[in-house]
Protein backbone atom coordinates (compact mmCIF):
# COMPACT_ATOMS: atom_id res chain seq x y z
CA UNK A 1 0.00 0.00 0.00
CA UNK A 2 1.37 3.23 -0.86
CA UNK A 3 1.35 6.16 1.46
CA UNK A 4 -0.93 9.53 0.29
CA UNK A 5 0.70 11.51 -1.23
CA UNK A 6 0.48 15.78 0.27
CA UNK A 7 -0.78 17.76 -2.51
CA UNK A 8 1.57 19.97 -3.99
CA UNK A 9 0.76 23.51 -3.00
CA UNK A 10 2.50 26.57 -5.17
CA UNK A 11 4.71 28.85 -3.75
CA UNK A 12 3.39 31.57 -6.08
CA UNK A 13 1.32 33.46 -3.49
CA UNK A 14 1.21 37.15 -5.39
CA UNK A 15 -1.31 38.62 -7.66
CA UNK A 16 -0.98 39.12 -10.76
CA UNK A 17 1.13 41.52 -12.36
CA UNK A 18 -0.61 44.67 -14.38
CA UNK A 19 1.58 46.82 -16.83
CA UNK A 20 0.08 50.43 -15.97
CA UNK A 21 0.30 52.57 -19.21
CA UNK A 22 -0.53 56.46 -17.84
CA UNK A 23 -1.83 59.55 -20.44
CA UNK A 24 -0.40 62.71 -19.08
CA UNK A 25 -2.81 65.11 -21.70
CA UNK A 26 -5.18 64.26 -24.08
CA UNK A 27 -3.15 64.34 -27.40
CA UNK A 28 0.16 63.01 -25.67
CA UNK A 29 0.35 58.78 -26.13
CA UNK A 30 0.25 56.59 -23.20
CA UNK A 31 3.21 55.45 -21.68
CA UNK A 32 4.34 52.11 -19.75
CA UNK A 33 5.27 53.38 -16.63
CA UNK A 34 5.58 50.54 -14.46
CA UNK A 35 3.73 47.43 -13.04
CA UNK A 36 1.06 46.78 -10.00
CA UNK A 37 0.23 43.59 -8.83
CA UNK A 38 -3.82 43.15 -7.96
CA UNK A 39 -6.46 40.63 -7.74
CA UNK A 40 -8.90 41.68 -10.50
CA UNK A 41 -8.78 44.78 -12.95
CA UNK A 42 -10.69 47.18 -10.73
CA UNK A 43 -8.03 47.00 -8.36
CA UNK A 44 -5.33 47.11 -10.77
CA UNK A 45 -6.40 50.91 -12.08
CA UNK A 46 -7.07 51.89 -8.29
CA UNK A 47 -3.98 50.80 -7.16
CA UNK A 48 -2.05 52.36 -10.17
CA UNK A 49 -3.46 55.39 -9.74
CA UNK A 50 -2.38 55.28 -6.30
CA UNK A 51 0.85 54.46 -7.30
CA UNK A 52 1.57 56.13 -10.80
CA UNK A 53 -0.28 59.62 -10.75
CA UNK A 54 0.04 62.73 -8.99
CA UNK A 55 -2.55 65.10 -9.79
CA UNK A 56 -3.78 66.22 -12.12
CA UNK A 57 -0.89 64.79 -14.04
CA UNK A 58 -3.01 62.19 -15.86
CA UNK A 59 -5.80 61.77 -18.55
CA UNK A 60 -6.01 57.89 -18.72
CA UNK A 61 -4.82 55.15 -17.53
CA UNK A 62 -4.58 51.53 -18.30
CA UNK A 63 -3.78 47.89 -17.38
CA UNK A 64 -2.55 44.98 -18.95
CA UNK A 65 -1.73 41.83 -17.66
CA UNK A 66 1.40 40.26 -18.08
CA UNK A 67 0.01 36.95 -19.65
CA UNK A 68 -1.43 39.61 -22.28
CA UNK A 69 1.71 41.04 -23.37
CA UNK A 70 4.71 40.22 -25.66
CA UNK A 71 8.15 41.84 -25.54
CA UNK A 72 11.29 41.35 -27.46
CA UNK A 73 14.32 42.87 -28.15
CA UNK A 74 16.39 43.14 -31.27
CA UNK A 75 18.92 40.59 -29.44
CA UNK A 76 16.35 38.51 -28.46
CA UNK A 77 14.62 38.09 -31.63
CA UNK A 78 18.23 37.14 -33.06
CA UNK A 79 18.67 34.12 -30.99
CA UNK A 80 14.86 33.47 -30.35
CA UNK A 81 13.30 34.01 -33.59
CA UNK A 82 9.93 32.01 -32.59
CA UNK A 83 8.76 34.49 -30.64
CA UNK A 84 7.67 35.98 -34.06
CA UNK A 85 5.37 32.59 -34.12
CA UNK A 86 3.38 33.10 -30.66
CA UNK A 87 0.36 31.77 -31.52
CA UNK A 88 -2.88 33.91 -30.56
CA UNK A 89 -6.09 35.21 -31.68
CA UNK A 90 -6.59 37.66 -34.28
CA UNK A 91 -7.61 41.16 -33.93
CA UNK A 92 -6.25 44.67 -33.30
CA UNK A 93 -3.10 45.33 -31.32
CA UNK A 94 -1.44 47.67 -29.81
CA UNK A 95 2.20 48.55 -30.47
CA UNK A 96 4.91 50.36 -28.07
CA UNK A 97 8.18 51.18 -28.71
CA UNK A 98 11.10 51.93 -26.31
CA UNK A 99 13.31 54.21 -28.38
CA UNK A 100 16.10 55.28 -25.12
CA UNK A 101 17.35 53.94 -21.84
CA UNK A 102 17.67 57.32 -20.85
CA UNK A 103 14.90 57.56 -18.00
CA UNK A 104 15.04 55.32 -15.12
CA UNK A 105 12.17 54.17 -15.75
CA UNK A 106 11.11 51.42 -18.35
CA UNK A 107 9.06 54.00 -20.43
CA UNK A 108 7.71 52.58 -23.84
CA UNK A 109 5.20 54.60 -25.93
CA UNK A 110 2.03 53.31 -27.58
CA UNK A 111 2.65 53.64 -31.28
CA UNK A 112 -0.31 53.06 -32.96
CA UNK A 113 -2.12 50.06 -33.49
CA UNK A 114 -2.05 47.07 -36.26
CA UNK A 115 -4.45 44.52 -37.29
CA UNK A 116 -2.54 40.85 -36.90
CA UNK A 117 -3.05 37.44 -36.65
CA UNK A 118 -1.89 37.11 -33.44
CA UNK A 119 0.87 38.29 -31.02
CA UNK A 120 3.78 36.86 -33.38
CA UNK A 121 2.42 38.43 -36.24
CA UNK A 122 1.78 41.89 -34.15
CA UNK A 123 5.50 41.84 -33.25
CA UNK A 124 6.75 41.21 -36.70
CA UNK A 125 4.78 44.11 -38.10
CA UNK A 126 5.88 46.68 -35.12
CA UNK A 127 9.33 45.18 -35.88
CA UNK A 128 9.02 46.54 -39.54
CA UNK A 129 7.21 49.93 -37.96
CA UNK A 130 9.85 50.21 -36.26
CA UNK A 131 12.94 48.64 -37.14
CA UNK A 132 15.51 50.86 -34.87
CA UNK A 133 14.29 50.71 -31.44
CA UNK A 134 15.55 49.13 -27.95
CA UNK A 135 12.52 46.84 -27.78
CA UNK A 136 9.09 46.20 -28.78
CA UNK A 137 6.05 45.23 -26.67
CA UNK A 138 2.38 44.63 -28.47
CA UNK A 139 -0.53 42.95 -26.24
CA UNK A 140 -4.47 42.81 -27.92
CA UNK A 141 -6.73 45.72 -27.68
CA UNK A 142 -9.22 43.45 -25.91
CA UNK A 143 -6.73 42.85 -22.84
CA UNK A 144 -6.81 46.68 -21.97
CA UNK A 145 -8.32 47.79 -18.83
CA UNK A 146 -9.36 51.51 -18.93
CA UNK A 147 -10.23 54.27 -17.03
CA UNK A 148 -13.76 55.51 -18.09
CA UNK A 149 -13.11 58.86 -20.78
CA UNK A 150 -16.47 60.76 -19.13
CA UNK A 151 -15.32 64.09 -18.40
CA UNK A 152 -16.63 63.49 -14.86
CA UNK A 153 -14.52 60.45 -14.67
CA UNK A 154 -11.81 61.78 -15.18
CA UNK A 155 -12.37 64.86 -13.02
CA UNK A 156 -13.01 62.75 -10.19
CA UNK A 157 -10.12 60.24 -10.64
CA UNK A 158 -7.53 62.50 -11.40
CA UNK A 159 -8.25 66.25 -10.61
CA UNK A 160 -6.90 68.05 -7.02
CA UNK A 161 -9.05 67.51 -4.26
CA UNK A 162 -9.17 71.17 -4.06
CA UNK A 163 -12.59 71.37 -1.54
CA UNK A 164 -10.80 69.14 0.98
CA UNK A 165 -8.89 71.39 3.29
CA UNK A 166 -6.76 70.14 5.83
CA UNK A 167 -7.59 69.95 9.60
CA UNK A 168 -5.04 70.25 12.30
CA UNK A 169 -4.46 67.94 14.47
CA UNK A 170 -5.52 70.51 17.20
CA UNK A 171 -8.84 70.59 15.97
CA UNK A 172 -9.78 67.31 16.16
CA UNK A 173 -11.68 66.12 19.17
CA UNK A 174 -10.47 64.33 22.05
CA UNK A 175 -11.96 61.34 23.93
CA UNK A 176 -13.11 62.76 27.83
CA UNK A 177 -11.15 65.94 28.97
CA UNK A 178 -7.93 67.60 27.59
CA UNK A 179 -5.12 67.00 29.18
CA UNK A 180 -4.78 70.60 29.91
CA UNK A 181 -8.03 70.97 31.21
CA UNK A 182 -7.05 68.48 33.74
CA UNK A 183 -3.82 70.38 34.98
CA UNK A 184 -5.53 73.80 35.25
CA UNK A 185 -8.29 71.97 37.57
CA UNK A 186 -5.45 70.35 39.64
CA UNK A 187 -7.29 67.04 38.69
CA UNK A 188 -3.69 64.97 36.91
CA UNK A 189 -2.47 62.26 39.53
CA UNK A 190 0.86 62.99 40.77
CA UNK A 191 3.51 60.71 40.15
CA UNK A 192 4.11 57.38 42.77
CA UNK A 193 6.78 58.26 45.54
CA UNK A 194 9.07 55.73 43.96
CA UNK A 195 9.18 57.62 40.23
CA UNK A 196 10.18 61.06 42.19
CA UNK A 197 13.18 59.08 43.37
CA UNK A 198 14.27 57.00 40.71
Amino acid sequence: MTEPQPHAQTTDTQWPRWEVFKQDAPNRPHQAVGSVHAGDPQHALLTARNVFVRRPAAVSLWCVREDDLLTATPEELTTTPTLLDTPGGPGVYYVGVKRTNKRSMTFVDLSGTVTADGPGDALRQARTLHPDVLAWMVFPETAVVRTDEDPGTVDSWFAPAKEKTYKQQQYYGVIGRHVGELKRAGLMPGRAASEDHA
